[in-house]
């Protein structure tokens, strides 16, 4: 019963997760009920996680959602953020970043949800050098910050490259998506590295994700900005409130 509940969790999470990002928000808590230690729930969700990932990314690319340009230069710098990022997990006391996350991911909930027109259309004009090189800085810090400490990446990624490229949530979502992908699968090989996988639970969840992550994106694309936007702001405020109860406990 337990397993099923597990593997129900986790296609609710890819679900939700390849739509506008905070899936981990129900994956991270069903893998800690399940019985795991901290490390290994980390690890053996970020396998499934990025199997879920590369999924929703796949369909997203051959919708012709993403711009395979822009993730020429973001890509790279989101794969290298979460490199570093994992080595800082065992140097930096996560403690110091958690009031500043839960600001800021509030903030990115609250603003998008009384801004009424953002993300609504596509305002996208272009790529040019500036909006490359500051492109490929957030790439590079949302990467490290995953790799780092993760809660809210989706929704990071969405809300800057709207608010640095001007695309609409669809577009966001598509290439937000490739992004974490790639810190996902940097991520996931550190986590290999130190053993910290149990690969029979991670297998089994990742099937039920990967169902879950190909319907969360087959909705996205059919019904829309007007779909992902709401989804968007609430997975952003549940997530901040997540944050807060287990800063406050």
């Amino acid at each position: 019963m337990k397993l099923f509940l597990l593997c129900l969790a986790g296609f609710i999470s890819a679900f939700v997760d390849s739509i506008a990002g905070g899936g981990g928000l129900i994956s991270v808590p069903a893998f800690m009920l399940f019985g795991l230690s901290p490390h290994m729930v980390l690890g053996t969700n970020k396998f499934s996680a990025t199997t879920a990932s590369f999924t929703s990314s796949i369909k997203y690319i051959k919708s012709g959602t993403t711009n395979k340009e822009l993730l020429k230069y973001l890509g790279p710098m989101s794969f290298l953020g979460a490199i570093v990022g994992v080595n800082l997990v065992l140097k930096i006391n996560q403690k110091y970043l958690y009031a500043l996350v839960l600001i800021l991911i509030l903030f990115v909930g609250l603003y998008t949800l009384f801004s009424k027109r953002i993300g609504e259309e596509d305002n996208f004009k272009g790529l040019n050098n500036k909006n490359i090189a500051l492109g490929m800085i957030f790439a590079f810090l949302i990467g490290l910050y995953d790799g780092f400490f993760g809660p809210g990446t989706g929704s990071f990624l969405i809300f800057g490259l709207i608010k640095i490229y001007g695309f609409n949530f669809l577009n966001a979502a598509g290439n937000g998506r490739v992004l974490n992908f790639l810190s996902n699968l940097a991520s996931l090989f550190m986590f290999a590295l130190k053993g910290m996988i149990n690969y029979k639970i991670a297998i089994l969840v990742a099937l039920f994700m990967i169902i879950g992550a190909r319907l969360g994106t087959k909705a996205a694309l059919y019904k829309g900005v007007k779909f992902i936007k709401p989804i968007f702001v609430t997975m952003s405020i549940l997530v901040a409130l997540r944050m807060l109860y287990n800063f406050v406990k």
